[in-house]
C-alpha cells in the first residue's frame, strides 16, 4: 500500500505542530540578556518569564483531550495555531513586562493544545501499517523545531539590533505558525472524529482519501474502538492494582525534568556566558545543543526496539550523570569552561538517546489499554509541572550558589 498524497499533506500539517512546539519552548533562551536589560528583571522575575509558557501548558494538555473530542482534532488545532499567532506578535509588541507574561502564557496554551492533538489527529487518519511511523513525525518535529530557534535566534543576533532584539527573536514565529493556520484549512477531519459525529458518508471518504484499503472494515473497526473507549472512560486510574505503575509513571516524569535537561534547553546562552564566551558564540554553540538533540533523538528512535526501553534508560542515565558531574566539577574549579559546551552538548546527546526517545512510550507501555490515556495525562503532568517549577528556580539558584 502506497502513501496517498492526502495522507502525506495531512500528516505534514499535523507534525507541523510538533515543530512550532519544539520552537516556542526553547526560543527564550537566546532572550534572558535583552529582557533582563529591557525590563530589569531580577534572577525570580527572569524565571517566572521562562516558566509562565510552561504553566500555560500544563493547563493546555488538560483542556485538549475534551476540546478535541468536542469540536474534531482539526478544529482544535485551528485554535492552537491562533494561539501561536497571538503570542507571537504580543510578545514581539509587548510593552511591558506583565504583557510579556500573559502572551507568553497564551503561547503555552498552544503548545499543550498542540502536543495532545496533533499525535492525535495525525493518528486517527493513519492506517494501521502507517500509524506509528507518522505518529513518530511529530517528535521528529519537536526537536527540529528545537534546533530551528537556535538556529534564528543566531541569525538575528548577527544583524545587532539591539535592545530590540528579543522582540525580534520571539515574533519570528509567527510565520511557521500563520502557515500552520492557512495550511489547517486543506485537510480533512478525521474520520474517527466524524464518526462521532454519525457523519458516515465523509468517514468512509477520508478513509478512502487516506489509501486504506477496505473502508468499510476500517469504519466498523473504528466504531468498535469507540464504544471500547467510552467503556474504559469509566475505569478509575487510581485503584491498588495501578500502584506501581502510577509510580513509575509520576517518577519517570519527574526525574525526566530533574536531570536538568530543560533547564539547558532554556538557559543555554547564559549557562555558556557564564563559562566565558562572548555573546555571539553563546548563540553559535547553542545550535550544537540542537543538533546533538536531534541526532539523539534519531539513534534513539533507531535503538529502542533493538536495545529495550530499560537498557536505553540506564545508559543514559549514566551518561547523563557523568556529563553533569563533570560539568560541575569544571564551574567549581573555574579551568576549562571551554570544555563545558562539550560536555552539555554531549549531555544532550545522551538524554535525546535515552529517556528523549522513550520516555513517552514507557509510559504508555506500563498502564493497560483500559487506563492508558489516563496513565500518560498522569506522566505528561508530573513532566511539565516540575519542568515549570525549575524553569522558575534555576536562575534562583544560580544566583545562590
Amino acid at each position: 500500500m502506497r502513501m496517498t498524497s492526502s495522507l502525506f499533506r495531512s500528516t505534514l500539517v499535523g507534525a507541523l505542530g510538533g515543530l512550532l512546539f519544539g520552537f516556542d519552548t526553547v526560543v527564550i533562551a537566546g532572550t534572558t540578556g535583552r529582557l533582563t536589560e529591557t525590563f530589569h528583571l531580577s534572577a525570580q522575575s527572569l524565571g517566572i518569564t521562562v516558566s509562565i509558557a510552561l504553566w500555560g501548558t500544563v493547563i493546555g494538555c488538560i483542556l485538549a483531550g475534551p476540546l478535541g473530542q468536542r469540536s474534531g482534532g482539526r478544529n482544535a488545532l485551528r485554535l492552537m495555531a491562533v494561539m501561536y499567532i497571538v503570542s507571537a506578535l504580543g510578545c514581539a509588541l509587548a510593552w511591558s513586562w506583565p504583557s510579556l507574561l500573559i502572551f507568553r502564557f497564551i503561547g503555552g496554551l498552544g503548545i499543550g493544545g498542540s502536543s495532545v492533538l496533533g499525535p492525535v489527529y495525525i493518528a486517527e487518519l493513519a492506517p494501521a501499517r502507517w500509524r506509528g511511523r507518522l505518529v513518530g513525525t511529530f517528535q521528529a518535529n519537536i526537536v527540529i523545531g528545537i534546533l530551528l530557534a537556535y538556529v534564528t535566534n543566531w541569525w538575528i543576533a548577527r544583524l545587532d539590533l539591539g535592545s530590540e532584539e528579543w522582540r525580534w527573536q520571539l515574533g519570528i514565529a509567527f510565520l511557521p505558525a500563520l502557515l500552520f493556520l492557512v495550511l489547517l484549512y486543506t485537510i480533512p477531519q478525521s474520520s474517527r472524529f466524524l464518526i462521532t459525529r454519525n457523519s458516515i458518508d465523509d468517514a468512509l471518504a477520508v478513509l478512502r482519501m487516506m489509501g486504506t484499503e477496505n473502508p468499510q472494515a476500517e469504519l466498523n473497526e473504528i466504531r468498535s474502538s469507540l464504544h471500547q473507549d467510552s467503556l474504559q472512560r469509566k475505569e478509575p486510574l487510581f485503584q491498588r492494582s495501578l500502584r506501581l505503575p502510577i509510580f513509575l509513571a509520576i517518577s519517570i516524569g519527574f526525574f525526566n525534568q530533574l536531570s536538568g535537561i530543560n533547564a539547558v534547553l532554556y538557559y543555554a546562552n547564559d549557562i555558556f556566558a557564564a563559562a566565558g564566551l562572548s555573546r555571539l558564540s553563546t548563540f553559535s554553540q547553542s545550535i550544537y545543543i540542537g543538533l546533538a538533540n536531534l541526532a539523539g533523538t534519531v539513534i534513539g528512535m533507531l535503538l529502542i526496539d533493538k536495545l529495550g526501553r530499560k537498557t536505553l534508560l540506564l545508559l543514559g542515565a549514566v551518561g547523563t550523570f557523568v556529563c553533569l558531574l563533570f560539568t560541575a566539577i569544571l564551574f567549581r574549579q573555574g579551568t576549562h569552561l571551554g570544555g563545558v559546551v562539550w560536555l552539555l552538548v554531549t549531555f544532550i546527546g545522551f538524554f535525546g538517546a535515552s529517556q528523549g526517545a522513550v520516555i513517552w512510550v514507557y509510559i504508555s507501555e506500563i498502564f493497560p489499554t483500559k487506563v492508558r490515556s489516563k496513565g500518560q495525562s498522569l506522566g505528561g503532568s508530573s513532566h511539565w509541572i516540575m519542568d515549570a517549577i525549575i524553569a522558575a528556580l534555576f536562575p534562583l539558584i544560580v544566583v545562590r550558589f
